[in-house]
This record gives C-alpha cells, structure tokens and sequence, in this order.
C-alpha cells in the first residue's frame, strides 16, 4: 500500500486531468517494472560470452514480467485510451503514450515499480524570467496549461504574431470590445496587451520560450479604446461579458483565470469593481491584476488592485530583487499585505505589434508571470476554486526580503513546482453551497445545505460564517452543514450575493449563492397615454392595465381626481385592462390621479389631458 500510494502521488503531480467531457489528455510516460537483473551476477569466460548472457537474461526477465501489463495495454489501446506502447528489455521497462486514467491503473499494478514522465528535451532556450518562475519544471511532467483558458483584459492582442495565433480559441465567443470600434476580430493598436499575452501563452516560433504557459487558450477583452482610455462603463461590460462570453449560460466557454494589466490612477479604496471581482471568484475565476507602478512609497498598491477580491502582483528583476517602481502596501481597501507576490518584471522579453519582439519591464509585464503558473495548475487540477489556487501560489511563494509576508515582496516569487506540489499534498478542504440562486419572499426564509470537503487528510475542525445579507435578514448556522436566512417583512427586493466562508486550520475558503428576495405579491398599474389634446365637447380615452406581481389574482378598484371620468369595467381583474373615458367641457390643461386600491395596496399614475 505504501508503494502504491507513492506512485499515486507522483502520478498526480504530472498528470493533466482534465474534465469527462472533454477529449481525452494522453502522456508520455516511462512505466519500470520492480524486477531488475543484476549484472554483477552475469559470468563469461569472454567479454562476448557475458555480453551473450547478459542480453539473454534482460531478454528473459522483460519476457516473464511484461505480459500482464502489455495485456492491459493492448486491452485499453482497444478503448482509445493509449496510443504507443514500446517494450523495452535493457531497463526492463515498457514506454506508453496513454491518458492519466491508464497511468493511475498501471501505478496500482504490483509488478510496477515507479513511472516517470518520458521527458523531452527542450529544442529552444528558456527565457530567464520563466525559469525564475519554475515553469520548465511544469513543461518537464507535461504540464503546459493545456485546457486552461485565460482572458486577457488589456489594450486587445495581435492575434496574427506567430508566437500567438495559435493560442486563441477561437470563435465568436472569443473576442469583444465594449467600446464597439472592433467588434469581429483581435486587434492591438498600443502593444500594451499583446506584450502582456506573450508572457502568458507565447510559443516558440522566434527561437526562444517565453510563454509561461504555451499550451493554454487564450480569449481577448479590449476594453480600451483605440485612443488608449477606459471607461467604467466599458470595464463593467468586459467583465459581464467574461462570465458569458457566448450569451448562452448552459455553455462552459468563461476563462479560468483572468489578467488585468491595469490599475487606477487614484489613491485610496474604490469599490466600484468590488461587484464584478466578487462575482469573478464566486465563478472559480482568479483575477490577477497588477500591482501598478506608483512605487517606492507606501500604499501605492491601487484600485482594484488593492480590493481584498484582487490577486495584485508585483515586480522584481530576474534575480528577485525589487523594482524600485513597484507600487507597495499595504491596502488602504483592508490594510492587508500587498502585493500579494511578485514575479520577473524588468527586461522581459515578449511579443510585440506586427510579429516582432520587445524587452518590456513593470507590473504589467510581472502579473502574467502569475497567470501563466495559474494556468499551469489549472491543467493539472481543473477545479481548483479561486481560493485554492491563490493560496497555492502565496504559500509556496520564495520569500525574498525580509522574512515572511510584506509590503514590497508580498509572500515572495510564485513557485510553479512548489504550488504543484502543494497541491498534491498540502491539507485542504474545500466548501459549497446549494441552491445556489435561493429565493425568498420577504418575510419568508431559504435553507442552504453545506457541503465541507476535506483535501489531502485535513482533519481540522471548520467553523461557518454568512455576509453580503440584505438590511432585515439574518442567518442560521446549525453545525457545518445548514444555514437559514430569514427575511424581514420590510426587506428590499433584488439579488444578493451571499458568501458563505468556513474557517479552519488556518485556513479560510468561500463559497457563494446569489439570494433573490421577490417582490411581494401585489398589482402593478399603467395609464396609456400619458398626455391626450382634444377638442372642448370630445371624449378623451385612456386605457388602464395592471399585471400581476407575484401570485396576486385581486380586483383593482379604480378611482380618478382632477376630472369627471368613467372606467369600465371597474373593479378591473389582474391582470386585465379597462378604459377611461374623460368629457370634456372647457378649454385647458389637467392633470389627472389615477388611482388603483386592492386590499391594503395602492398604486397611482398621472397622465395630462389638453382641451383645445
């Protein structure tokens, strides 16, 4: 059991998994059998007569273990789940191309003593700043952020740069532009975003690896325009369109993590994308922004960057030693560490406009370091929530600086194989809600079940905690497994985002559920038209709805001041519509109160009627 757990966990922490539904992810793997000839123990009076035994001993050893896995093998080869399979009697080994599943079912075998990633030598050199980051680590178990979707919110992207186009995902639900000037196509008149994309997802094309994560999609939000400025309107409608990129909510087609390279211009803490960034780790989608680039002061870190809800990242040089330009914590949001890490940020080689290249430094080039190893992960684990993955990448940051966490460092230099590895092993658990759109009447009340999920053996206890309420709502917590929210009769109707966030082990995780309070059962009333001119001794004719809110099905008894009028049929059914007819006798302009009763309720509208 020991053994078998052992390469359990070697075998997850190179595995791409990815989702049931999607094709299968093969790997190239290198499977040694635990019988091995000693060949000290091989004799000959000559060198050719030990050579002749040697051989013939290897021969045989492969020959007597290798069946019953070369048996499983041609079996799953049969089911598409392995590709190559290549015997091999000198290490008494065999070599497969096959997905996790099958390296998984071969890692239980007792026959089996370890399995190892059949490595590929890298053809092109590795740009200093993504071997600061550990992503050649990753790429060596075959882990490139394949299956992984990244959303660049940026200036836009050349989509025609060789080390780029193949990246994009593609489709109608892969570009948008809020402003409107490029709807149909990627397009970068700044090169802001495009040296931005090639830190990220840059391939190999110009004879150098500089994407920290080459395998991964990558999906294009231009909110700036093309005269370089962004509004907050058109930021809101990026990140709306993020969640829905294709406008059909049954479709998996939002990112998995975002990159803003971007930051306000104003000291202090600005909620206004508090919503969006809240909603965006509600979703399981980090956004990671950068930290700016207003240092060496303290609290320069700025808005949205220094919301509780932002990953902000901030620049070192290749040998990890600050950028005196990175902007510093702490939050003036919550007065927590920030930056939250930092990455390579100074002379990053990456893409630039028309297929050429560029030596770019600040924030903006060090945060897609951190989306690019998030990306990595993401191939691995594809479920990891926002939670998860932040904490893998804070927790097994390089401390650089002072020890431990601070204002100029953050946690340190994200780690991509020390954020794997925590992963695979770290004691975790993970919490979720259901429903997760509850509604209520006012007055009424809504249960939600908890689920807490341990990871990796974590036997610590979890205590539960509920914000984001609306005004005359409280909370019940029984346990860790049910929460209550009751209702006031005088609560506002509207949707709510609630957290629920259990804590325990030192550990904090958040799950959301989006409460609608309706509104309460009634009647609504409308008068058509608002104005009418007549001619002294004419009818003037309105038409009175009302509709429904709720299961209301009473009458409306109709009154009306400021003329003599007639409605009929009066009381009036909801939903249901009657006429208002109005006599006119002299010449002037009136104003007419419609109003409408129905038990305790009452509703009124004004309309005008000009008598020539």
């Amino acid at each position: 059991m020991r053994r078998t757990a052992a390469i359990a966990l070697l075998i997850l922490l190179f595995a791409p998994v990815v989702p049931a539904s999607a094709a299968p992810s093969f790997m190239r793997v290198v499977v040694r059998l635990r019988m091995q000839v000693d060949p000290g123990g091989i004799h000959g009076r000559t060198r050719h007569e030990r050579q002749t035994s040697l051989v013939r001993a290897l021969r045989a050893r492969a020959g007597a273990d290798q069946p019953g896995l070369l048996g499983l093998l041609r079996h799953r080869k049969a089911q598409g789940l392995v590709t190559d399979v290549t015997p091999l009697w000198v290490v008494n080994a065999v070599a497969v191309t096959a997905t996790p599943s099958v390296v998984r079912e071969m890692a239980a075998r007792p026959e089996v003593a370890r399995i190892d990633p059949d490595v590929v030598a890298a053809t092109v050199p590795i740009e200093p700043n993504v071997a600061a980051v550990g992503a050649p680590a990753l790429w060596d178990l075959g882990l490139t952020g394949a299956g992984a979707v990244v959303a660049i919110m940026d200036t836009g992207v050349d989509a025609t740069h060789p080390d780029l186009a193949s990246g994009f995902r593609g489709g109608t639900n892969s570009w948008y532009d809020p402003n409107g000037q490029h709807p149909t196509s990627p397009i970068d008149l700044s090169g802001h975003g495009t040296a931005v994309a090639g830190v990220i997802v840059g391939g190999s094309a110009g004879g150098t690896a500089i994407g920290v994560a080459p395998g991964a999609q990558w999906i294009g939000v231009k909110i700036f325009n093309d005269r370089g400025t962004a509004s907050t309107s058109a930021i809101h409608k990026g990140f709306q369109w993020l969640f829905d990129p294709d406008g059909n909510p049954a479709t998996a087609d939002a990112p998995d993590v975002v990159n803003a390279s971007w930051t306000g211009s104003a000291g202090g803490c600005s909620l206004e994308f508090q919503p969006d960034l809240r909603n965006l780790r509600a979703a399981g989608i980090l956004p990671v922004f950068s930290a700016g680039n207003y240092g060496s002061a303290a609290g320069t870190v700025l808005s949205p960057a220094n919301l509780p809800e932002a990953f902000a990242v901030g620049s070192v040089d290749n040998a990890g030693l600050i950028d005196p330009s990175s902007s510093r914590g702490p939050s003036a949001c919550d007065q927590r560490v920030q930056p939250r890490v930092v990455a390579p940020g100074v002379g990053v080689h990456t893409t630039d406009l028309y297929g050429g290249y560029v030596d770019s430094s600040g924030t903006s080039i060090a945060a897609p370091h951190a989306t690019g190893v998030a990306a990595l992960l993401l191939g691995a684990y594809p479920d990891l929530s926002a939670d998860r993955l932040q904490s893998a990448l804070e927790t097994t940051a390089d401390d650089l600086g002072s020890a431990g966490p601070d204002n100029a460092y953050g946690y340190g230099r994200v780690n991509a194989a020390a954020a794997l590895q925590w992963l695979a092993t770290a004691p975790d658990f993970t919490v979720g809600v259901a429903p997760s759109s509850p509604s209520v009447a006012p007055g009424g009340s809504a249960t939600l079940g908890v689920t807490v999920t341990p990871v990796n053996g974590f036997a610590a206890g979890v205590t539960l905690a509920v914000s984001g309420l609306p005004a005359q709502a409280s909370a019940t917590i029984t346990g860790n497994s049910q929460i209550v929210i009751t209702t006031g009769s005088a609560v506002l109707p509207g949707t709510y985002l609630v957290a629920v966030t259990a804590t325990g082990g030192g550990l904090s995780r958040t799950a959301y559920a989006r409460l609608t309070v309706t509104p309460p059962p009634g009647f609504a009333m409308a008068v058509s038209p608002a104005s009418i001119t007549v001619t002294r001794g004419q009818i003037a004719s309105y038409t009175v709805a009302t509709s429904s809110i709720g299961n209301f099905s009473g009458a409306v008894t109709v009154a009306v001041t400021g003329a003599s009028a007639t409605v009929s049929p009066n009381p009036v059914a909801t939903p249901g519509t009657a006429t208002m007819r109005v006599p006119t006798v002299s010449p002037g302009t009136y104003k007419l109160t419609v109003t409408g009763t129905s038990g305790g309720i009452q509703h009124q509208a004004m309309v005008t009627l000009i008598v020539r």
